[in-house]
C-alpha cells in the first residue's frame, strides 16, 4: 500500500518492460511534447504572485489606515481568505478534471483568475473604508477559486504530459513548470510592490497596492491563448473514468492510507511556508531600524524571496537523481536543522547591523524547504495515484495543504505572542515549531511514502487496473474513446445473450 524502500521503477518495472512507455511511439516533436506541460503547470505562477503580494499590500494598508484596518478583522481576513477560496476551488476542479475535462477545467480556472484579480485591484465597496475591505475580501476569496483550479487541473495534466518526455528528465520538467513557477511568483510578488514604492514613493501608496494586485491579471492572460489550444493528455485519454461510475469504496481502500500521509506532509509544509512568506515583511520590519523606509523593508523582502529559486531549481535536478521521496526527506531534514540553528542564534541575527546575515540564513531555510517538500510533494501527489481519480486525489492532498497554510496565517501571530514581552522569543518560537514539524515530516515521508520512478504513472495505472479487475470492476469502461466505453450493465446483457446462444 505504501510502497517499499526500493524505487518502484526498479522493483516493478521489469515484468512490464514492453508496456512501460507506450506513449513513446506517438510521433511528436520535442516542442509538441513540452509545451502542453508548460501550459498546464505554469499557471501556478499566479498562485505564488497573488498569495505573496498580499503580504506587502497588507503592510501598505496597515500604514495607510492604521487601526481602522488592523482592528476590524480585515488584516487577517484579506491575508487568509484566498486560501479558503483555493480549497473550495481545488475540490470542485478536482472532480471536474476527472469527470469532465482536464483542459476545459483549466481554461475555466484561468478565466476566473483574470476576472477577480482585476476586480480586486479596483475594490471600492460603495465608498466606505469598511465596504472596501469587505469587497477586497470577497474578491480575494473568488480569485482563490481560480487558483484552486490550477492545482488539480493544471498540475495533474502537467504530470501526465511529462510522461511523453524523455525518461530521466520527467521529474525536473514537472517541478520547473509547477513549483519553480510558484516560487518565481513569490519573488515577483515581493519585487513589484518594492519597485512601485520606489517609483511612486510613500506619498502614493494607494496606487501602489492597487497596481500590485492588478498586475496579477497579466500571467493568466499570457497563458490563456496557449490553453485555448490544449488537448487532453494521452494518459488521460487511455485511463479516464469520465464515462464510468467511479468505485469510490475500492479507491479509498487502495489509496486512502497513502493519501493521508501525502496530505499530512503537505499540511505541514504549507503551514510553515505560506505563513513565513506572508509575514516575512513583518519580520523584517521588526529587525530593520525604525527609521527604515517601506522601500527598504520591501527590498529585503525581495532578497529573501529570491532564496526560494536556487533551492527549487537545484531540487528539480536532485529529484531526478535520487527520486522524489529521498529528495523530500533530505531537504526537509536539512531545513529543520537550519531552523533550529536560526532560532538559537536569533538574538544575534536580529540586530539591525546583522540584517544581511539574517536574510541569508533565513533564505537558506526557505531554499531547503523548496529543495525538499516544495519541489516534491506535488510530484508525489500527482504520481502516486491512478489517472482515473488523480484529479480528486491530488485535489484533496493539495486542499489539506492549503488548510495548513490557512491555519498557519492565523496561528502564526499567536505563536509570536506566546513569547510575551520578550522580542527575541516572539520570533524564535515560530522557528522552533516549524523546525520540529520539518523533522516529523521527514520521518513519516521516509517510512510511509513510496519511491517514484520515471514510469510511475504508467505502472500505477497497470497496478490499479489489476486491483480493480481482482475486485470485479470492469476495466473496459476506462478511456475516452467512443467505441471503448460501454456500461457494465450493457456488457452483462451481451454476456447473457451469448450464453443462451
Amino acid at each position: 500500500m505504501f510502497g517499499s524502500k526500493k524505487p518502484v521503477a526498479e522493483t516493478e518495472a521489469e515484468p512490464y518492460t514492453q508496456n512501460v512507455d507506450p506513449l513513446a511511439e506517438i510521433p511528436k516533436t520535442r516542442w509538441e511534447r513540452i509545451w502542453p506541460a508548460m501550459a498546464c503547470g505554469s499557471g501556478l505562477f499566479s498562485d505564488g504572485y497573488i498569495n505573496n503580494v498580499i503580504g506587502s499590500v497588507s503592510t501598505i494598508l496597515k500604514k495607510l489606515y492604521g487601526k481602522a484596518y488592523t482592528e476590524s478583522g480585515a488584516q487577517k481576513n484579506i491575508s487568509a481568505i484566498t486560501f479558503a477560496g483555493t480549497v473550495f476551488g481545488m475540490l470542485i476542479f478536482g472532480y471536474t478534471s476527472d469527470k469532465w475535462s482536464r483542459s476545459n477545467s483549466l481554461l475555466l480556472s484561468t478565466v476566473i483568475l483574470i476576472i477577480f484579480a482585476a476586480l480586486g485591484s479596483g475594490a471600492y465597496g460603495g465608498g466606505s473604508l469598511q465596504g472596501m475591505f469587505a469587497a477586497l475580501t470577497a474578491y480575494r476569496f473568488l480569485v482563490g477559486i481560480g487558483i484552486g483550479g490550477e492545482y488539480p487541473a493544471g498540475s495533474v495534466a502537467c504530470s501526465e504530459a511529462t510522461g511523453e518526455l524523455r525518461a530521466g528528465s520527467r521529474n525536473r520538467w514537472f517541478i520547473l513548470f509547477t513549483n519553480v513557477m510558484i516560487d518565481w511568483g513569490f519573488v515577483i510578488g515581493a519585487f513589484v510592490p518594492y519597485l512601485l514604492v520606489v517609483i511612486c514613493s510613500d506619498n502614493h501608496l494607494r496606487a501602489v497596492w492597487r497596481i500590485s494586485l492588478g498586475l496579477g491579471v497579466v500571467p493568466p492572460l499570457v497563458l490563456l491563448w496557449l490553453r485555448l489550444k490544449l488537448k487532453e493528455p494521452e494518459e488521460f485519454k487511455k485511463e479516464s473514468m469520465k464515462n464510468a461510475k467511479i468505485p469510490y469504496g475500492l479507491v479509498l481502500k487502495y489509496y486512502g492510507p497513502r493519501l493521508f500521509v501525502v496530505s499530512l506532509i503537505w499540511f505541514i509544509y504549507d503551514f510553515s511556508t505560506y505563513s513565513f512568506g506572508i509575514f516575512s515583511s513583518t519580520i523584517l520590519s521588526n529587525i530593520l531600524p525604525s527609521t527604515a523606509s517601506l522601500a527598504q523593508s520591501f527590498g529585503w523582502n525581495t532578497v529573501i524571496n529570491l532564496f526560494y529559486i536556487p533551492g527549487a531549481m537545484l531540487g528539480s535536478l536532485f529529484s531526478d537523481f535520487v527520486g522524489p521521496r529521498y529528495a523530500l526527506v533530505i531537504g526537509v531534514t536539512l531545513q529543520g536543522l537550519v531552523g533550529f540553528l536560526m532560532a538559537g542564534l536569533y538574538p544575534t541575527l536580529a540586530k539591525p547591523g546583522n540584517v544581511g546575515g539574517f536574510a541569508v540564513v533565513y533564505g537558506i531555510f526557505l531554499s531547503l524547504g523548496e529543495l525538499g517538500p516544495g519541489d516534491n510533494i506535488g510530484l508525489l501527489a500527482s504520481k502516486t495515484c491512478a489517472t482515473g481519480v488523480r484529479g480528486q486525489y491530488y485535489a484533496i492532498a493539495a486542499a489539506v495543504g492549503k488548510i495548513g497554510a490557512f491555519v498557519g496565517t492565523y496561528i502564526f501571530p499567536y505563536i509570536e505572542k506566546a513569547g510575551g514581552s520578550d522580542t527575541n522569543a516572539t520570533a524564535q518560537y515560530p522557528f522552533y515549531v516549524s523546525s520540529a514539524l520539518c523533522i516529523f515530516s521527514a520521518i513519516i515521508a521516509f517510512w510511509f511514502i513510496p519511491q517514484i520512478g520515471q514510469d510511475t504513472i504508467t505502472l500505477e495505472d497497470i497496478r490499479f487496473r489489476e486491483y480493480l479487475e481482482k475486485n470485479g470492476w470492469d476495466t473496459r469502461q476506462l478511456g475516452l474513446g467512443k467505441g471503448e466505453v460501454e456500461s457494465l450493465g450493457e456488457r452483462k446483457v451481451e454476456e447473457k445473450e451469448t450464453v443462451k446462444e
